[in-house]
């Protein structure tokens, strides 16, 4: 499962007024921050004007036996989730994206959905909470569940809109948001290498032989020590070879969905800069949660970049059996990613780390805090206080470990969000604090034309 609930900007801020289900489809990918793939999204309204809140994504189950329960659990979650925030949603709009597979249409994904859309609307309402409307964005066009009007909701379904044609793009390229591509592109980056099978097996030989060397040292207790440190450095050297070179461009439309391959894709050259040994030592020693913590130090200025593209790249070669050992890579990405302003892509990576161990603590914890709406800036000042504490001549034993104190740190952070949030909410009841942001993201607001004078549907956009 992999939720996004973010926050929108403050109500004085830039707003874009949405008033019909073309625009309300052209803004998905700008308020998401990417093109959602075979996904339910969920955004909250709240007062009169229909102002976007928290939003929710999560991939639409395969089988429809598990439509029912996972709309029923949407709901609750998107409601508790909006109520921690501030307010209780006063509406809903929904979004169900899927392609068609081979020999299908986008109709006809539109027909095979129509169950999901009906419980996401009943799961609402049984809270007393109304779907204002539910678009189905398939193979380039997208379908209204809700307007009965052939005249603005043909059967057919509507082409979405040229890119950076729209109102909504206009105001995003002028508030610097970027789209990253699609969902399936951005985990594509993630997810263990495709195509070669020759060079797959080649990385998994070497995880075997780094797994069978340095496992016994790290867990017999006398070496982990020096298995951390040299983790550290071999880590340290590849960001400096990454460093060295130039980050590749963005990709064509599509091309990310075989950047899981060798050969091919826009992590080519990272893949291509670092050996198999290497890739499978880094990946072994990060095992050990103490060195995960302090190669989370590496989250700012110059070394943000590199230590980006370093954990994705260890997150390919997490090949076969070896595919549980990329959460710790994955959560890394996701931290530095969140640390330099990216949420979207943080949120797909702790959302793949999440998928692979559930039970991880520091994803759920940055997860956690993602969903409070924190300023990673706070976790930062804790990290560099923590490197210098680190680095302190005192001897090993009287400091605490940096794992317990990384922990430590950030469940307390986000305790303290959460009660400064909920006095504040005590403070001034019935107004709704304005979150934090990630930024650039633009609020939106406004009511939906009514179609043909049978309804007032509220946008919120």
């Amino acid at each position: 499962m992999n939720k996004h609930s973010e926050p929108t900007r403050p109500a004085d801020e830039q707003q874009v007024t949405l008033r019909s289900p073309a625009e309300l489809a052209d803004a998905l990918p700008f308020l998401m921050g990417f093109h959602p793939s075979d996904s339910i999204v969920l955004v909250a309204l709240h007062g009169d004007e229909g102002r976007f809140g928290g939003r929710l994504r999560l991939g639409i189950p395969r089988s429809p036996r598990e439509w029912a329960p996972v709309s029923e659990q949407l709901a609750a979650c998107l409601v508790e989730g909006s109520y921690r925030r501030g307010s209780r949603p006063d509406g809903i709009v929904a979004f169900l994206c899927q392609d068609p597979e081979d020999g299908a249409t986008g109709r006809r994904v539109r027909d095979r959905l129509h169950p999901l859309a009906q419980l996401i609307r009943t799961s609402f309402g049984s809270l007393d909470i109304p779907v204002h409307e539910v678009l189905c964005i398939s193979d380039g066009r997208f379908w209204s569940y809700c307007c009965p009007d052939t005249r603005c909701c043909p059967p057919e379904g509507t082409p979405l809109a040229l890119p950076g044609t729209s109102v909504m793009a206009a105001a995003s390229i002028y508030a610097g948001i970027q789209v990253r591509g699609s969902l399936r592109e951005m985990e594509a980056r993630l997810e263990p290498w495709r195509g070669s099978a020759a060079r797959t097996v080649k990385q998994e030989e070497a995880l075997d032989e780094a797994a069978g060397a340095l496992v016994p040292m790290i867990l017999g207790g006398g070496n982990r020590e020096e298995v951390g440190a040299s983790t550290l450095r071999a880590a340290r050297g590849l960001m400096d070879r990454l460093a060295r070179t130039p980050p590749a461009p963005p990709s064509r439309p599509d091309s990310g969905r075989a950047a899981g391959g060798i050969g091919e894709g826009p992590d080519t050259a990272d893949d291509r800069l670092i050996a198999d040994d290497e890739a499978a030592a880094v990946i072994i020693g990060l095992q050990d949660r103490e060195v995960r913590d302090r190669a989370a130090q590496w989250m700012e200025g110059p070394d943000a970049e590199p230590a980006l593209r370093l954990w994705r790249a260890l997150a390919r070669r997490c090949v076969g059996s070896y595919a549980e050992h990329a959460v710790a890579p994955l959560t890394l990405a996701g931290w530095v990613a969140w640390s330099c302003g990216d949420e979207p892509s943080a949120r797909v990576a702790l959302g793949l780390a999440l998928r692979l161990d559930p039970s991880y603590t520091f994803a759920q914890l940055l997860h956690q805090a993602f969903n409070e709406g924190l300023d990673p800036e706070t976790l930062r000042r804790c990290m560099c206080a923590e490197r210098i504490a680190t680095a302190s001549p005192e001897p090993r034993q009287v400091r605490q470990s940096p794992t317990k104190q990384a922990r430590k740190t950030m469940k307390r952070v986000v305790k303290r969000a959460t009660i400064k949030k909920a006095a504040s909410r005590k403070e001034a009841p019935g107004t709704v604090p304005s979150p934090r942001s990630r930024p650039g993201a633009p609020a939106a607001r406004g009511r939906a034309a009514g179609r043909g004078g049978r309804r007032d549907t509220k946008s919120g956009r």
